[in-house]
């Protein structure tokens, strides 16, 4: 593998990345729950991907920066509503628990996401 001398992050890219990965995520999520929403991460990352000019690991990394961008974006709304929500819910959500479980949201996201990117430049280099 050659080394990236220059890890370029195209924020343009990174920015439609990350709305689609919100929209996406969000129209998904409503038909198929969690795994929709794992799946419009990947789609988000593919875009990212085949939009960037780079090796993969310039799409890992713009794609990562989309799923993470987002996840922290989600794990605010939910903290947000948890605040709103109060009473047993808001305590519950504003735990340890509810705390570690946005924790691995914004990890598993960033993951996702960059796997995604990784496709995606693959699939440019292949078209």
């Amino acid at each position: 593998m050659g080394e990236v001398e220059n890890m370029d992050i195209d924020w343009k890219t990174v920015i439609i990345g990350f709305v689609l990965a919100l929209i996406l995520a969000i129209i998904f999520g409503i038909f198929a729950g969690t795994i929709g929403g794992y799946i419009a991460l990947i789609l988000a990352g593919i875009v990212v991907g085949y939009m960037i000019d780079g090796e993969i690991v310039v799409g890992v990394v713009n794609g990562a920066i989309v799923g993470l961008i987002a996840g922290i974006i989600f794990g605010i709304l939910i903290l947000l509503g948890a605040t709103a929500s109060g009473g047993a819910t808001g305590s519950l959500i504003l735990g340890n628990a509810g705390i570690t479980a946005i924790v691995m949201t914004i990890i598993i996201w960033g993951v996702l996401a960059g796997i995604g990117g990784a496709i995606g430049v693959l699939i440019k280099e292949k078209v």
